[in-house]
């Protein structure tokens, strides 16, 4: 899905300001560049371009192909993925410089497959930020999960656990704090 900022950049642009530049009305401007997110659901095989914020505000039908990409692939559950952990993604994938979009191995938890994990592995935490919509486990083709944390750690917008051996990084917007699993 890839939404376009034409449409809305018209309807941010009042008639009378004629400032356009290129495709961006020069009141856009104060609000940053457009932020989108692309992103492989490794689970379902679907994949998603969303372009989520624009001329200063989230997009709302992005938000929403988030929102069903990040989903709990055991249930189906949606849930509203945190803006924040979009953020984050976005300026940590900007922060790699990375060509290749995000592999989500995990985002919103539905609370009987947290149960059902934390029964498992003890490294799934019980109250988990997957249950909130504030986390995702992530990995991006090209770029080592190493190089990966300490972009996440040095944004500093929540945790970040690396686990190496289930290859990815987990990302949420809770507290900040840090930590290695498997």
């Amino acid at each position: 899905m890839q939404l376009g900022a034409g449409a809305l950049a018209a309807a941010a642009c009042p008639a009378g300001l004629n400032a356009w530049q290129g495709s961006v009305c020069a009141q856009e401007r104060p609000f940053g560049p457009p932020r989108r997110l692309t992103m492989h659901n490794l689970n379902t095989g679907e994949m998603l371009d969303a372009l989520y914020w624009d001329a200063g505000a989230y997009v709302p039908d992005a938000l929403a192909a988030l929102n069903k990409l990040m989903r709990d692939h055991h249930t189906g559950e949606q849930h509203v993925i945190a803006p924040a952990l979009l953020d984050a993604l976005s300026l940590l994938h900007g922060q790699v410089e990375a060509n290749a979009c995000y592999e989500l191995i995990c985002g919103y938890r539905a609370p009987g497959t947290n149960a059902a994990m934390h029964r498992k592995s003890r490294q799934v935490a019980n109250n988990s930020l997957h249950l909130e919509g504030m986390a995702a486990d992530v990995r991006i083709n090209g770029v080592s999960l190493e190089h990966l944390q300490k972009a996440a750690l040095v944004l500093r917008r929540g945790g970040v656990g690396l686990y190496p051996k289930s290859g990815f990084v987990h990302v949420d917007v809770g507290p900040v704090r840090h930590w290695q699993g498997t």
